[in-house]
């Protein structure tokens, strides 16, 4: 049985659950909970230069005019151990009045997934109120991009390349795993504290290899690439309704990873390491952002933020500004938003073991 079968059944069997969940939180209390004349602070474990920034800083003035009250939502950074002090600040808060909510992103879920020992946070203690889809997109310079042939990275094998990376056990495990299943020579500088970092080592060049978040690729790297200095590689790519991997709606004309491994030879996609990395971009991807409330939320305020985000996507333009913003992705809330949660917040065994004994191997790291 396939990885993603038995991690998509697991979160599909929490939708009528979730439902239920939901309706009940929705109507109680009847009215919600007034935040007028209050700030909200919204805790992001990055700094200011990546796509959660630009995630909460789209969304923070909508949310603050869909909320009753219409209160200042104030977006915090708190970067640092790899978005895990922010999390660890936020498993310590207990639920007051609506006035403090979390954004959690794929690097913040995958040191949970792996056991980070610095992990000290419990997604199931949080209470979500949207989860955010996104995707992908390696790029590189012009003169490394001639080195492909179409689809084919074998060009690419000689070549020494040199990345930003935010840590062995953040999202950035999935580019670093494809670049290795693609049998690149990939030299990672280790703790930047955002991917906007990395993008500035690329047009900096002390670096020749990046990828960035649909919304940070959209806004920092669609001008290089109109500029003539980086070229897309390949997008992570998205899902089907029946789990299969499709160029990213966002891109495309962008070739998917799966479309460049298939070309690429030895590159495989089937067995353990095409698993063990499809489970993680599911698992980082297609639910990589999300909104939480803290520990012993009530349920007026669970109904409250959600409503609110219910009506932020119910907008005019918000299809139009999302998608120039943020990508062409799932915003979801509600039963969705939990059914996202399940999916990002766990993998199989073997998925788990196969990127532990990859991430010893790699970089000496011990999650055992």
């Amino acid at each position: 049985m396939s990885i993603f079968k038995t991690t998509r059944r697991v979160a599909v069997s929490l939708v009528a659950a979730a439902a239920a969940s939901f309706a009940v939180s929705a109507s109680a209390g009847g009215h919600g909970i007034d935040l007028e004349g209050k700030t909200v602070e919204w805790i992001i474990p990055f700094s200011e230069t990546g796509g959660s920034a630009k995630w909460a800083n789209f969304y923070a003035p909508l949310l603050s005019e869909a909320l009753p009250g219409q209160p200042t939502v104030v977006v915090k950074f708190m970067p640092g151990a790899g978005s895990t002090k922010g999390a660890n600040f936020f498993q310590e808060q207990e639920y007051e009045d609506g006035t403090l909510i979390f954004g959690s992103s794929g690097s913040t879920q995958f040191p949970f997934l792996l056991g980070d020992p610095r992990v000290k946070f419990d997604y199931a203690d949080w209470n979500v109120v949207l989860a955010s889809g996104t995707g992908g997109v390696a790029y590189l310079p012009p003169e490394m991009a001639e080195k492909m042939n179409g689809l084919d990275a074998s060009g690419l094998q000689g070549e020494d390349f040199i990345y930003g990376n935010q840590g062995a056990t953040r999202l950035d495990l999935v580019p670093t795993l494809a670049w290795e299943m693609l049998g690149l020579n990939v030299e990672s500088v280790m703790g930047i504290k955002g991917r906007g970092d990395g993008r500035l080592m690329f047009e900096r060049g002390e670096a020749n290899i990046d990828y960035q978040t649909s919304s940070s690729y959209l806004s920092g790297v669609t001008p290089l690439v109109e500029a003539g200095t980086a070229v897309p590689m390949m997008t992570w790519g998205s899902l089907d309704d029946a789990g299969n991997i499709v160029r990213d709606p966002t891109f495309p004309d962008i070739p998917t990873f799966k479309e460049v491994c298939e070309a690429t030879a030895d590159c495989e996609t089937s067995g353990e390491q095409w698993d063990a990395w499809k489970a993680f971009f599911i698992a980082g991807f297609p639910a990589q952002k999300m909104v939480f409330l803290p520990k012993g939320a009530s349920d007026d305020a669970i109904a409250t933020y959600t409503q609110a985000f219910e009506d932020v996507k119910a907008r005019a333009d918000f299809a139009e500004i999302s998608a120039a913003r943020l990508g062409k992705y799932p915003q979801m809330t509600g039963a969705a938003a939990e059914t996202a949660k399940a999916s990002a917040t766990q993998v199989s065994p073997d998925a788990k073991a196969f990127v532990v004994n990859w991430l010893q191997e790699k970089y000496g790291v011990s999650l055992n």
